[in-house]
């Protein structure tokens, strides 16, 4: 490896690029590659960038897939492209503006992304596939095991863990390395005694996928500009002649630089600063008998570059945390293990992963991508995102703005939906930044995916309008915002009117019913006992106790 060249898997194609189910049986190596070849027969509407329509044909056609499957595949990659805040929310009004399918399937067919990176998305989506050794491991039976790099608490990652674990990345981009090329390669480009010719464009491409720096990762390079710079043109297989890539020694030199990310979640671990934001709740008496640890929280900002950025808040146990900050805006978050927590997260993030938290209540502010949720328990979730993903959780209620449809993976139980429901004062700037509108709202309309979901048995349903009750986020901040972004849905709002007009009516028996002074204070104490009572039963008690930690502040 040369002096300070550094090579590493991306993880956000894997982390919420690849759906946690079993992929698509025609998304196999074989038919992508007939996938690339008719693309390319497609010119304009097919190669470099395919429309959404030859997708769609190719998708439901030629692989057999439904339509909203198809679409799916092609949202998810969208939103993993970049794309400014401008043209996101522009988008979104589109959608907003479409009064029929018509018109929506109109809107959809102007949309085209990279032909050759859609690909890429597409294999990666093979990480989840059952294979034998997941098999055999799920039967009890032994399977040699290689090395795992640390989780958050230290201990090594259990099977399974594919969506966090780097070194799974890695080594399935390694494994595959020979099939991904492939999908690279200039159709019937040979250079002769079985070589193949990758072209640049193709290797801009798998930048998609790898990432890399040359001055020890202290800043990010573009995969191909690395590959096309003078000194490295000889080991990266450059031809100055054809202008393309011989595939074997291009992918013998990708496979001895690449390495571990820098900035991942290992590297905050072991190299990032610890951070010590402030919590309440939970004194340290009750935690010790409780047998529960003081959270940790770290980051990696103070070195990673853009885009870069993690945030890892693990085990806030009995606490209220509360954050508004620069160490937060467009960071990846990891929220884990964290139970009977209250956490505020009030800041543009890029995406949130939120794993094996339980009895906890999670407010978010404008998450640019996913927020993915896996194996959590009683987790109340509130925030306005481009896309919800659950996955093995039960008893979890989901208030959502969000412009695709949540998506609904397996091993859930008792997931219930319903409409965002809050605001604090620079939500509307917040959501401005990360690209997220208040319309359209697909909140109610979740797309339940993989084998174990049944018709007649759904695993979601949408609340109850009895149960519903708007959300206060109790912190004052400077900004314009006074209303939930978008209203509540009807129904909603009615029900909230019609349990005002209830309060009111029973103030006004109250206030006719001439109590003397005396009544009024016996009244007034056992209301207050009643109050008392149902704080404590509810958990909220324990809620309003966390409330004295300061609001959050945009420190870092």
């Amino acid at each position: 490896m040369a002096a300070g060249l550094s090579m590493w898997v991306r993880p956000e194609p894997f982390n919420f690029g690849a759906l946690q189910i079993a992929p698509h049986p025609k998304l196999s190596m074989h038919y992508l590659k007939k996938v690339a070849v008719y693309a390319k027969t497609k010119k304009q509407s097919g190669y470099p960038r395919m429309s959404y329509n030859t997708w769609k044909y190719i998708a439901c056609n030629k692989m057999g897939m439904k339509e909203e499957d198809a679409w799916l595949y092609f949202e998810g990659f969208d939103l993993l492209c970049e794309h400014s805040a401008e043209e996101r929310l522009q988008l979104a009004e589109k959608f907003t503006d479409s009064r029929s399918q018509e018109e929506t399937e109109k809107v959809k067919s102007q949309l085209s992304v990279s032909t050759l990176q859609f690909l890429l998305y597409l294999f990666v989506q093979q990480i989840y596939k059952i294979s034998l050794r997941v098999s055999l491991v799920a039967s009890g039976e032994e399977w040699p095991m290689r090395a795992r790099s640390p989780d958050i608490e230290g201990r090594s990652s259990g099977v399974g863990a594919k969506s966090l674990d780097e070194n799974a990345h890695l080594t399935f981009v390694l494994n595959n390395l020979n099939d991904i090329l492939q999908l690279l390669v200039e159709t019937d480009s040979y250079a002769g005694a079985n070589d193949m010719l990758i072209s640049i464009p193709a290797v801009e491409a798998l930048g998609f996928l790898i990432s890399g720096s040359l001055d020890r990762s202290r800043s990010l390079k573009q995969l191909v500009d690395i590959a096309l710079m003078q000194h490295v043109q000889s080991k990266s297989g450059f031809s100055k002649i054809s202008q393309t890539f011989s595939f074997r020694t291009f992918g013998s030199w990708l496979r001895s630089n690449l390495g571990n990310n820098p900035y991942g979640l290992s590297a905050c671990i072991t190299s990032g600063r610890r951070l010590s934001w402030p919590t309440s709740g939970g004194e340290t008496s009750e935690r010790e008998d409780s047998g529960s640890k003081r959270g940790r929280i770290a980051t990696n900002a103070q070195y990673a570059p853009s885009g870069c950025k993690i945030v890892i808040i693990s085990q806030v146990c009995k606490q209220t945390l509360a954050k508004s900050s620069k160490t937060l805006e467009d960071a990846a978050v990891k929220i884990h293990r964290c139970h009977f927590a209250y956490i505020y997260l009030l800041s543009p993030l890029r995406s949130v992963n939120i794993e094996k938290c339980r009895h906890s209540t999670i407010v978010l502010g404008a998450v640019q991508t996913t927020v993915h949720v896996n194996a959590c328990e009683d987790v109340t979730l509130i925030t306005p995102c481009r896309r919800l993903s659950v996955n093995a959780s039960t008893l979890c209620t989901f208030h959502l703005l969000t412009s695709t449809r949540p998506l609904i993976l397996g091993g859930n139980d008792t997931i219930t939906l319903a409409p965002y429901h809050t605001f604090y004062a620079v939500l509307e700037e917040h959501m401005a930044k990360a690209g997220i509108a208040a319309t359209p709202n697909l909140w109610d309309q979740p797309l339940c995916l993989g084998p174990d979901h049944q018709v007649g048995r759904p695993v979601w349903e949408l609340m109850p309008t009895k149960e519903f009750f708007t959300f206060v986020i109790p912190y004052t901040m400077e900004g314009l915002t006074r209303e939930t972004p978008g209203g509540l849905p009807t129904k909603y709002e009615r029900a909230l009117s019609q349990r005002e007009r209830s309060i009111q009516s029973w103030q006004k028996t109250v206030k006719e019913a001439g109590l003397t002074s005396e009544q009024r204070k016996e009244f007034q104490s056992l209301v207050e006992a009643k109050f008392q009572a149902w704080l404590a039963e509810s958990g909220h008690k324990r809620e309003l106790d966390g409330l004295v930690t300061p609001s959050p502040s945009k420190s870092s």
